[in-house]
């Protein structure tokens, strides 16, 4: 019995050694698969990178719009003071909401109620393509009333 068990090991490695020897039938495939794997890889970074940034540029535009709005809600407050307030944040805020000046930001004032509008384009990673980013917000004016 040790005999048969000698022999299927000395088999096996002779084997082994052969298929070393010939190099196998898959040498190169891994590059192969990297080059057909990688641009999926590459598009889903790049995509996920751009959902990140349009993400911030949204939040920077409904930042300034509620900015606007509590400047633009108070008691007697000036015409443009929401104006104001919301060019001020979005000149501050850094360059995340792109072409928010050409557009510029708008507040319709009535007698009880405010609402203020931001426009721009969200900074894209993909050349040629424009992410457009529209946000509003709403309150209401402080006033007296009567009982």
């Amino acid at each position: 019995m040790c005999r048969g068990i000698r022999s299927g090991v000395r088999r096996a490695v002779a084997a082994a050694r052969r298929r070393l020897a010939a190099g196998g039938r898959d040498g190169g495939a891994n590059p192969v698969e990297l080059a057909v794997v990688l641009p999926a890889i590459l598009l889903l970074l790049f995509a996920s990178i751009q959902v990140a940034v349009w993400f911030v540029a949204r939040s920077t535009a409904l930042n300034a719009a509620q900015s606007a709005v509590n400047a633009q809600r108070v008691h007697q407050a000036p015409a443009d003071a929401g104006l104001r307030r919301a060019t001020r944040f979005l000149t501050v805020s850094g360059d995340w909401l792109v072409g928010w000046k050409s557009p510029g930001p708008t507040c319709q004032t009535s007698a009880t109620e405010v609402t203020c509008t931001v426009r721009g384009r969200s900074l894209s990673v993909v050349p040629l393509v424009t992410f457009p980013v529209e946000q509003t917000a709403h309150g209401t004016v402080e006033r007296w009333t009567t009982p």
